[in-house]
This record gives structure tokens, sequence and C-alpha cells, in this order.
């Protein structure tokens, strides 16, 4: 079992680190607002079922959070939000830091859609087209 967090509140994936068996609260400071959670109470479980399946905890930057979202809506045409960027850049390092055998077969759990987080990725990408804002101008675009 793997865990991920944005490094802007970590303090799970620092007890992980540390090897602490307790979680010392931290202020939240990241684009993961659905992740930030300073105080988490189900943190102790966390660290232990991580270290009982040899799995790990990781956080990733804010700059990598977006690098998730955007790595996943290119290679995977899914777009989600800031968690889902968490869990995908995570995922990331965790292959690169060979934490992470990419042999074995990996279920990433990933729920929330971009639109709930647009404003992370948006100095990123852009629009593919733009088109005025009535019918016809959609059906010319032959998005009908």
């Amino acid at each position: 079992m793997f865990g991920a967090q944005a490094t802007g509140c970590s303090p799970v994936s620092e007890a992980f680190r540390e090897g602490w068996d307790v979680i010392r609260p931290t202020k939240p400071d990241t684009i993961a607002k659905s992740l930030a959670i300073g105080n988490p109470a189900d943190g102790i479980y966390v660290l232990d079922i991580c270290r009982e399946t040899g799995g790990a905890i990781a956080d990733i930057t804010d700059d990598e959070v977006r690098e998730g979202i955007v790595l996943l809506a290119r290679a995977e045409g899914i777009f989600t939000e800031t968690a889902g960027g968490t869990t995908i850049g995570v995922l990331k390092k965790l292959v690169e830091t060979g934490a992470l055998d990419p042999e074995l077969e990996t279920v990433v759990i990933n729920t929330g859609h971009g639109l709930k987080t647009l404003d992370a990725v948006s100095d990123l990408v852009g629009p593919a087209a733009t088109i005025a804002p009535t019918y016809d101008a959609f059906v010319a675009a032959g998005i009908v």
C-alpha cells in the first residue's frame, strides 16, 4: 500500500520518511486543498498499513502536482484535480526512486475531476479551440 501527499501538507509522509510513530500536525500550504489535512485522524493507521505491506508514503511539490495533472491528461486523456495530480506525481516519483516496481500491476485510485481545480493548471494549458458562445458556432466547429 502506498500513500501520496502534497509537500505543503505532508505530516504522514514526513512521519514515514523520518521513521516516526506519531503524526506531527502541520499548517496546510498547498494547492491540493482536498488533501490539505494538517492533523489527519487516521494518519497513524496509514503509517501502519504502509509499513506492514512494504509500501511507502511520499510527497511532491505543488509544481509536481501540476505536472502530474498534465501527465495524466496527455498520457491517458483523464483530466484530474489536484488530489489526482498528487497521486500521479507521487506514483512517478516512487517508480523513479525504485520504491515501486514498474513491472508490478498497480491500481491508482483517482476520483476527482479537473474542473474542480482548473486554476491549478490554467497557466500551463490553454483551450485547443476557441469558438463564439453561440449554438451556430458550436455546430460550425463540428462538435455536434
